[in-house]
C-alpha cells in the first residue's frame, strides 16, 4: 500500500494541567511520546516526522530518540483552546514550504502508547478506496448504549435523556462510537480546510475497547502502564 507522501506530525504542548509534563513522562521505562514515535518509526523516515511543541523539556526528550524538531511552535498556537487542526496546519505550511508537499496527513497524540500501524494501515485504505472521504480517524464502540444514559435532573434525582428507549433491546439500538484520542489522516486539501467531524465527510477505523485508553488523570496513566506492558515490549526500539 502507498502511503506517501504523507507528513505524519505529533502535537506535544507542554502545558498539561493534571499530569505535569505528562506528554514525557515515563511510561514503562520510556517517555510517553517515546511508544507512538517507536510504532511509526518502523514505517515512516524520521525526516517525515514532525513533533509540534512549545516545551524545551518535550523538545530535548525528542531529540534524543533521534526526531529532529525543527521549529518551536508559536505562543499563539499553544494555548488551553487552541484546536489540533490548527497546529496541523501550521506544521504543514511549515513543511511544504520548507521540505516537500505530500498528499497526506497523519496527526498522533504523543499519549497513543498503544498505537498499531495496522489501524493507520486501514485508514490509508479507506481513504485511498473512497475518493469523497476527506479523512479517517480512531474510534471505538461505547461499553453501554448512550441512548440509555442517565443525568442527575435538577431536582437530584435520575432521569434518562431518551426515555422512549427505556425498554428498547440494545441489540435493537444504533451502534454509538467516540474518538479513541490515537490518530487522524487527513488529505491535505481537509486540513487545509480545517476539517472535522461536523463539517466534513470522515469515516473511522474501529478499535477494540482494550487498545483505547485517555490519559488525563494519574489513575489514566496507572492503567495506561499496565496496558503498554501487555501490549508492548520496554526493549528500546531506536
Amino acid at each position: 500500500m502507498d502511503i506517501n507522501p504523507a507528513l505524519v506530525i505529533l502535537p506535544a504542548r507542554g502545558g498539561s494541567k493534571r499530569i505535569t509534563k505528562k506528554n514525557i513522562k515515563i511510561i514503562n521505562n520510556h517517555p510517553m511520546i517515546y511508544w507512538p514515535l517507536a510504532e511509526l518509526k518502523k514505517k515512516f523516515n524520521p525526516e517525515q516526522i514532525i513533533v509540534s511543541t512549545d516545551d524545551a523539556a518535550i523538545k530535548k526528550v525528542v531529540e534524543k530518540i533521534d526526531i529532529k524538531i525543527p521549529f518551536i511552535r508559536p505562543k499563539n498556537l499553544s494555548g488551553d483552546f487552541i484546536g489540533t487542526m490548527d497546529v496541523a496546519l501550521h506544521a504543514l505550511n511549515w513543511y511544504e514550504d520548507n521540505i516537500s508537499n505530500v498528499d497526506y496527513v497523519l496527526v498522533v497524540y504523543p499519549t497513543a502508547v498503544l498505537l498499531d500501524l495496522k489501524d493507520i494501515f486501514e485508514a490509508f485504505k479507506i481513504l485511498q478506496d473512497d475518493h469523497a472521504c476527506e479523512g479517517v480517524f480512531s474510534a471505538t464502540t461505547f461499553a453501554f448504549p448512550i441512548q440509555r444514559a442517565l443525568f442527575v435532573n435538577d431536582d437530584n434525582y435520575i432521569s434518562m435523556f431518551e426515555p422512549k428507549n427505556y425498554l428498547t433491546r440494545s441489540q435493537d439500538l444504533v451502534e454509538a462510537f467516540h474518538d479513541a484520542g490515537q490518530f487522524y489522516l487527513y488529505r491535505t486539501s481537509a486540513v487545509r480546510s480545517l476539517s472535522n467531524i461536523t463539517n466534513s465527510k470522515m469515516k473511522v477505523v474501529k478499535l477494540n475497547r482494550n487498545k483505547v485508553i485517555d490519559i488525563d488523570t494519574p489513575e489514566d496513566f496507572e492503567v495506561a502502564e499496565k496496558a503498554l506492558k501487555i501490549f508492548k515490549s520496554s526493549t528500546s526500539l531506536f
